[in-house]
């Protein structure tokens, strides 16, 4: 037996003893001796959240993957809310906003844990992973999307900057920051290119906001709105399943999420919590995130360096 760490202080000033961590060779048993696990993830949709999870207890019988799927700031609220309770119930947070793992390692709530597989890892996601703390599972991209009846391709959207037209006036749908982490993510990135005079000047267009990133894709190919910024894998997926919806890649930048995943001071199941951190790692779940909204592996970007990546199949 191994000990994770010597002792780790908690935000409420309690020290918390390791568990004791078993050989890796044990690390599967002991995991299903739990039996379960519960995964607060904000990345993906519920669907494939729910399919990943299936996913994990297919690879490893007798253990069950509960998924709490909710937008990025939710599930930072809902973990804050279990740790000031003293009610853990996250064995697994996976984060849209990268910015919430420093917080959380420097209050003392996350376990240390290096996967044993790590070094499959591309290096642009070790350089941008805190070994032993937290790590990238994978990344995604926000693009520009518009109606593909309603807007020809001339006067479509090319930069971010167009969207502060006044034709757009009532016509933009965005996500909100406050209830979507990679909506403030892909806000602090156009802050640091354009400033704060971009919003300013992109409120005078009245844009609607929906909570989710996953909420910008349908009424935009429905004809309720007609262009905005969009998560790649959902707009993807939006058309895959025949959704009105045309993509372009912003000539004056992506924006490119990169999603972590680490282990709450306080998991209740720290063993199927590591054993999970270790398939993410997988090549399987890998592929299954490079697929998340095409079935031609480009909505993502994985995190193993085997992990083939391919061609945009609708436009961009």
């Amino acid at each position: 037996m191994k000990i994770a760490i010597a002792r780790r202080q908690t935000a409420l000033g309690h020290t918390v003893a390791a568990l004791p961590l078993p050989a890796r060779a044990d690390l599967t048993e002991a995991a299903r001796k739990e039996g379960e696990l519960t995964w607060y993830v904000a990345q993906v949709d519920t669907e494939t959240a729910e399919k990943l999870g299936r996913a994990c207890s297919a690879a490893y019988p007798g253990l069950r993957v509960d998924v709490t799927r909710v937008t990025g700031q939710a599930a930072l609220q809902r973990l804050m809310l279990d740790i000031e309770n003293r009610t853990p119930h996250c064995d697994i947070f996976s984060a849209t906003d990268i910015s919430h793992m420093p917080m959380l390692k420097a209050r003392g709530e996350l376990t240390q844990y290096v996967p044993e597989n790590h070094a499959t890892m591309r290096p642009q996601f070790q350089a941008l992973s805190d070994l032993g703390w937290y790590r990238a599972t994978h990344s995604g991209r926000w693009i520009l999307i518009h109606d593909r009846d309603k807007i020809r391709p001339e006067a479509a959207p090319k930069n971010w900057t167009d969207l502060l037209d006044r034709r757009w006036r009532g016509q933009l749908l965005l996500a909100h920051p406050a209830f979507s982490g990679g909506a403030g993510v892909w806000a602090l990135a156009i802050k640091h290119r354009y400033g704060w005079q971009f919003f300013e000047d992109l409120a005078k267009n009245n844009p609607r906001a929906g909570r989710s990133t996953n909420d910008t894709v349908m009424p935009i190919g429905g004809g309720e709105c007609q262009a905005g910024p969009a998560f790649a894998p959902a707009a993807y997926r939006a058309i895959d399943k025949g959704n009105l919806i045309v993509i372009s890649q912003p000539l004056d930048g992506v924006v490119v999420m990169v999603f972590p995943s680490a282990i709450p001071a306080r998991a209740p199941h720290p063993n199927a919590a590591r054993l999970f951190m270790e398939w993410t790692l997988s090549e399987t779940f890998s592929k299954m995130m490079a697929a998340d909204g095409s079935a031609h592996m480009v909505a993502r970007r994985s995190t193993r360096i085997e992990v083939p990546e391919s061609t945009c199949p609708h436009g961009g």
